[in-house]
């Protein structure tokens, strides 16, 4: 099995993945360049990002914290529309998102893919152009679909029928044409956990092709005269190394497209493939250029419309976690050090930090797998198999499963986890009542906070219970 493939089926939840942590480094001060990239290099000894020393950026804004990298998600981000002309680019802010990065993903050119009225606010907040604003979601309220509606918004990928009525209805009464595109299920699970794997047929999100509900969505939007069909949208999962699903996928979509013209005379303008473009979290990950993927994801739509016979409609993509997720690094404090004997007389060690679970749930959720690094000193010590644990009151409160680090790690030093942009702080917690970190952009040694650190009296500003 592949190790970015999981099991799946219903006892999926009682599989655990098999973990064989690797040799040790011969240099365990050594950062990975397919992880690390260009957002963090070492000198002298201690970890920079964005040009500034994480000791002199933890001494200003303490740990845990997130360091953004701002040139390399910029860079990042404007790859895509550079890769390839003709090919819209939304960057899916669920993966990060805040004014700031909304402005930046602005700037270079992209539109922006929003899931939630909150989304939506941030993106208008950062006066984002709303007409290269795309709408998702399974269950848009009607009060998101009114907000989507009065913005002026690009695109809604409609998700089900009640929300074709609701729109439809939103539409008429404020005037507009709102251009929509149906989501279609099109039966394909990628290379992915299954809770994040969204195209398979038992789930919550589209319109199945195979019963049929894609092709009644679509002549719902026809027959509504303040709807306009743009086009279709598939996404068939997350952290997607590979492209075999999208030639499925494709080849799904595209027969649907050329229904759509035989039955109702209709040329869809565009094709949306989604996003789930993967990254390097460890070892092996082996992700493609923004233009090889771009490159092979429009030459199999032109393939399967040359099949067909239909005029190649215009390709667009959804990448977050590509954009975001190498860009940024996680800071914590190492607190305890703690050596425990296991069965056969093996010893793991764990080396407890400030943050967990409440600012990266991944590991607990999807079993994701991390690299860290020694962030404050190199060190001449040999290296030791560690597993790095949060402070929360869970067993499963990991960080990094297996990892590592030099064997002189104390408390006091700093651990830095590689590729922390994508759904660390969007999927943020306050489990235990622990406020949640910041996010700081540093460019050319400059920091600035983009969100800042949650605190105890931000939490106990909800709390409607306190004696005046």
């Amino acid at each position: 099995m592949s190790r970015n493939a999981h099991p799946a089926g219903p006892r999926h939840g009682d599989v655990l993945a098999d973990h064989h942590p690797s040799s040790p480094p011969a240099d365990p001060n050594a950062l990975d360049p397919t992880i690390w990239r260009t957002a963090a290099r070492r000198v002298d000894g201690v970890l920079h990002v964005g040009g500034a020393s994480v000791t002199a950026l933890v001494d200003e804004h303490g740990t845990p914290a997130l360091f953004l990298d701002e040139e390399d998600m910029r860079s990042r981000a404007r790859a895509y529309p550079a890769a390839f002309a003709g090919v819209d680019v939304y960057y899916a802010g669920k993966a990060f998102l805040c004014t700031a990065v909304a402005r930046w993903i602005a700037e270079e050119g992209l539109g922006l893919d929003v899931c939630t009225g909150g989304e939506l606010a941030v993106a208008l907040a950062a006066c984002f152009p709303p007409e290269r604003i795309a709408v998702h979601g399974n269950n848009k309220s009607v009060a998101e679909l009114r907000g989507a509606v009065d913005a002026r918004v690009g695109h809604v990928i409609v998700d089900s029928f009640a929300e074709i009525g609701r729109l439809a209805e939103l539409a008429l009464a404020a005037g507009v044409r709102q251009r929509v595109l149906v989501r279609v299920t099109v039966g394909v699970e990628a290379h992915t956990h299954e809770f994040i794997a969204t195209a398979h047929e038992d789930q919550k999100f589209g319109f199945s092709l195979r019963d049929g509900a894609a092709a009644r969505a679509v002549e719902a939007v026809l027959a509504a005269p303040s709807l306009e069909l743009a086009g279709l949208h598939s996404h068939i999962g997350s952290q997607i190394f590979e492209t075999s699903g999208f030639e499925v996928a494709a080849h799904r979509v595209v027969g649907l497209a050329a229904t759509i013209r035989d039955v109702h005379g209709v040329q869809v303008d565009e094709i949306n493939l989604g996003g789930g473009l993967g990254i390097a979290y460890v070892a092996g990950d082996d992700p493609e250029t923004a233009k090889q993927t771009l490159e092979r994801l429009s030459g199999i739509v032109e393939m399967e419309c040359a099949s067909v016979g239909l005029r190649t409609p215009r390709l667009s993509v959804e990448p977050g976690r590509a954009i975001a997720g190498p860009s940024a690094v996680t800071v914590y404090e190492v607190g305890t050090v703690k050596d425990v004997t296991l069965d056969g007389g093996h010893v793991r060690r764990y080396v407890s930090v400030d943050g967990g679970m409440s600012d990266n749930i991944r590991t607990a959720l999807y079993d994701a797998e991390y690299t860290c690094a020694l962030a404050n000193r190199g060190s001449g010590s040999r290296a030791a198999l560690s597993r790095v644990v949060g402070k929360h009151c869970e067993s499963g409160d990991v960080v990094v499963r297996d990892t590592w680090l030099p064997s002189d790690v104390h408390p006091g030093d700093l651990l830095a986890v590689a590729a922390t942009g994508a759904y660390c702080r969007s999927m943020a917690s306050n489990y235990n009542h622990l406020p949640r970190p910041p996010v700081v952009a540093v460019r050319q040694g400059r920091a600035q906070v983009i969100v800042r650190r949650e605190t105890e009296a931000d939490l106990l500003a909800l709390d409607t219970g306190i004696e005046p």
